[in-house]
């Protein structure tokens, strides 16, 4: 390489015409369709980021606290080279030495060479923190030291970067034991940004999930009702849906192991709460119980008109010892094959047609893309598909997508693209990968004349904005 293309280099982390296609024809047409909607503001309707710091809005802690600790992206990735979760002072409330910890992250900061992480952090170094170099074990501190001075100016503290980013909504994802406190003190600080609760009712509605009869019995004490009953039960579930709904929610979410759904009777499934309850409940009953649930999760969606969206096919801390010393999210959660066709089917049978009802569904299995939920969602008017979700959010995996559905599903039966992210300072780059994966796909159609340029325009901006915006309520 020359002199000059080592200087260029090392003026910039990110190129600009990074994901385009390398041909000068299709390159060309993505250049324009981007230009027209990279400035666009930024709908964040499903992620895992916290209400508290726009509450409170006090700087972050320090970069390692940051970029390091929240995500799993990250140490799973330093853990799976045998870097400890220890050395990482992962799941410690304060960090007692967190320029060690920023040392052994940039010291394996290579492990993420063609990553969708690399792409990310990258994009945040240079464009929130000015960072040209590369960085590595030589320029760790450098790094440390910019970003924890930077970290303590008004530009960064947590409103102003939501402003920054041009953000138009932020959703959180919060247990229905959650007082939704942080969301209250947002609202009564006269803040005008749009930050708003998910509903994600795993806690209560999982049999499996840690602590189940307790969360049961308290969700009944927080509600006022009998939730020894399944009637009092599902009563306060709707009531708390209900105080969801009260300060901005839109949707509910739903981790479960798989998409499966049931229609027992009320009899039926009352008897099954109280074995659940009971602690008796064999797994079959367990997973009998929430596939019940997710059908009565659907007509609570269609009399209250929260958006639903299911996130299956994941084994969930598979690494027992991890879970066992660190608890959940962890980073050792693993695709599973899913099936769709034939587990949604009763709760399709009986709300599938519902014009009041929007169902989004995620996978983790790619395999199910054209063969199941791209003709589900080409038929039924209340599903949507959601976009590559967590091991598929790059940008190979949302061209697999768009490949795989649009022949079948088009690209209006999809919600565009949401973020998913715990790591705050990772938004604006995801989003910015989405939208020039997008403009590369649509370049491609367009110069093979599949597509008008005109019309590409515009499903660029509906990809990035009016969907989502359309699907989730906002």
């Amino acid at each position: 390489m020359s002199t000059v293309g080592r200087r260029v280099q090392a003026l910039t982390l990110l190129h600009e015409d990074r994901l385009f296609p390398a041909d000068s024809n299709p390159r060309a047409v993505a250049r324009r369709l981007f230009a027209t909607i990279r400035d666009l503001p930024i709908l964040s309707p499903h992620g895992h980021t916290s209400a508290a710091w726009f509450a409170h809005n006090q700087p972050f802690p320090d970069p390692a606290k940051l970029f390091v600790q929240p995500d799993h992206y990250v140490f799973r990735m330093l853990y799976s080279q045998g870097v400890s979760l220890e050395d990482l002072e992962i799941g410690v409330p304060e960090l007692k030495d967190p320029r060690r910890v920023w040392r052994i992250f940039a010291d394996y900061y290579y492990l993420f060479r063609g990553t969708p992480t690399r792409l990310w952090l990258d994009y945040a170094f240079q464009e929130l923190f000015g960072l040209s170099e590369r960085l590595c074990s030589k320029t760790a501190d450098l790094y440390y030291d910019t970003i924890a001075e930077k970290l303590l100016t008004p530009e960064f503290l947590p409103r102003a970067l939501y402003e920054r980013f041009r953000l138009d909504v932020l959703a959180t994802t919060d247990s229905p034991l959650e007082a939704l406190a942080d969301h209250q003190a947002i609202r009564d600080s006269g803040w005008k940004a749009r930050i708003i609760p998910t509903f994600r009712p795993d806690p209560v509605v999982d049999p499996e999930f840690a602590g189940f009869r307790e969360n049961v019995a308290r969700l009944g004490v927080m509600t006022g009702e009998d939730t020894r009953t399944f009637p009092g039960y599902l009563r306060a579930l709707e009531s708390t849906r209900a105080r969801f709904k009260q300060l901005g929610c839109t949707a509910t979410d739903h981790g479960h192991p798989t998409a499966r759904t049931a229609n027992l009777s009320l009899d039926g499934a009352a008897k099954l709460f109280d074995l659940v309850l009971s602690g008796r409940a064999r797994a079959e009953d367990q997973e009998l119980f929430r596939a019940q649930m997710l059908s009565e999760m659907a007509c609570m969606s269609v009399k209250d008109g929260l958006v639903m969206q299911i996130h299956p096919g994941s084994a969930r801390n598979h690494n027992r010892q991890v879970y066992e010393r660190y608890g959940r999210d962890m980073g050792a959660d693993i695709p599973t094959a899913t099936d769709y066709v034939h587990a949604l089917r009763p709760l399709l049978d009986r709300y599938g047609n519902e014009p009041n009802f929007t169902l989004i569904l995620f996978t983790l299995d790619e395999s199910a893309y054209s063969r199941e939920l791209a003709p589900l969602a080409g038929h039924y008017p209340c599903l949507r598909l959601g976009p590559p979700w967590w091991f598929h959010d790059s940008p190979e995996g949302m061209q697999r997508f768009r490949e795989y559905v649009t022949e079948t599903a088009g690209f209006y039966n999809t919600v565009g693209f949401n973020d998913d992210t715990r790591a705050f300072l990772s938004i604006p780059a995801r989003h910015d990968v989405a939208r020039r994966t997008d403009c590369s796909l649509l370049a491609k159609l367009v110069v093979e004349h599949r597509l008008d340029e005109d019309e590409a325009f515009e499903v660029a901006h509906d990809l990035t904005y009016k969907l989502v915006r359309s699907a989730y309520k906002l």
